[in-house]
């Protein structure tokens, strides 16, 4: 029998390529917008196949009528408490109420549950959410992926290509990893169509060191890159607290003291995994750091 997944979030760049693995999969895919949405984005889901519900995210009658008859729903929603715990929560209430038997939240991040409380904004909203979902009858299915891959050139910037350098905070042998969007999507939409899917799943395109990555780019380019060392952990999160004081930004998704934290968080090793899920699906074709840096022509 086809089954219906719902997706918020599928105007952005994740949740568009979920919908589409989710198509490529057979599934019957429900897009739910906000009322004013980005109409070239909404009729480019539309010409895809995909039926789109505007609604009113504040109306809770709306959001329970707009769920019903979904086996699966989705959220690949980004943003701060206002998103991830107070919109994720309003969802749940309404995915409970329209009897919607699973949810995938948007925890498309590294695997917080072994990190330290408090550290982290992002994820403290995020860990919020959890205890919220955690008293609820509703099967839950969190994915863990480490750090998108395409953040290495972006709010996470590992490749220092200019100065031939790959940025250490500490240990230059800690494994970190990094997982494409497309690998993301095609696992997630995986996950929505598996009525067994586990509380928690883990999963890493590939998990790579400073050390490695300096051997991978000096390998692949024209150039020597060696490490950058900045200092160790206590050092960097010294670093953090200053940043904070001069360049707050409280209400941006990605201040710069925010990406030190998800540096820091990767670097200090304890998010660093011996195993992943990633063989739990059959068909899945993991991207390399070597094939998406070859692709991007990051290289020189």
């Amino acid at each position: 029998m086809q089954k219906t997944i719902i997706i918020l979030g599928a105007t952005g760049n994740l949740g568009r390529k979920i919908a589409h693995e989710l198509l490529t999969n057979k599934a019957k895919v429900k897009a739910v917008v906000r009322i004013g949405a980005d109409k070239e984005k909404v009729e480019q889901l539309a010409q895809n196949g995909i039926e789109v519900i505007e609604v009113n995210f504040d109306d809770p009658v709306a959001l329970q009528l707009a769920f019903a008859g979904a086996d699966c729903l989705v959220i690949a929603l980004a943003g701060l408490k206002d998103v991830i715990n107070d919109l994720q929560i309003k969802i749940v209430e309404a995915t409970l109420a329209a009897n919607v038997p699973r949810f995938i939240p948007s925890d498309f991040c590294t695997d917080f549950t072994v990190l330290t409380p408090g550290t982290n904004r992002n994820l403290d909203t995020r860990r919020a959410f959890h205890d919220f979902i955690n008293t609820k009858k509703i099967k839950t299915t969190s994915i863990f992926n480490g750090a998108f891959m395409e953040l290495i050139t972006g709010n996470m910037p590992l490749i220092l290509y200019k100065l031939k350098r790959i940025l250490c905070w500490g240990n230059p042998n800690i494994k970190m990893d990094f997982t494409h969007t497309q690998n993301v999507a095609a696992y997630t939409a995986k996950v929505a169509l598996d009525d067994n899917s586990p509380r928690y799943l883990r999963i890493a395109g590939e998990s790579i060191s400073a050390n490695e990555t300096a051997d991978l780019l000096t390998k692949i380019s024209n150039n020597t890159f060696k490490l950058l060392k900045t200092g160790g952990i206590g050092l960097l999160n010294i670093l953090i607290k200053i940043t904070k004081i001069f360049a707050a930004q409280p209400n941006e998704l990605y201040p710069p003291w925010q990406g030190m934290q998800y540096m820091r968080d990767m670097m200090e090793g304890k998010a660093a995994l011996k195993m992943h899920d990633n063989n739990k699906y059959d068909l899945m074709k993991w991207i390399s750091f070597e094939e998406y840096l070859l692709k991007e022509k990051f290289t020189s």
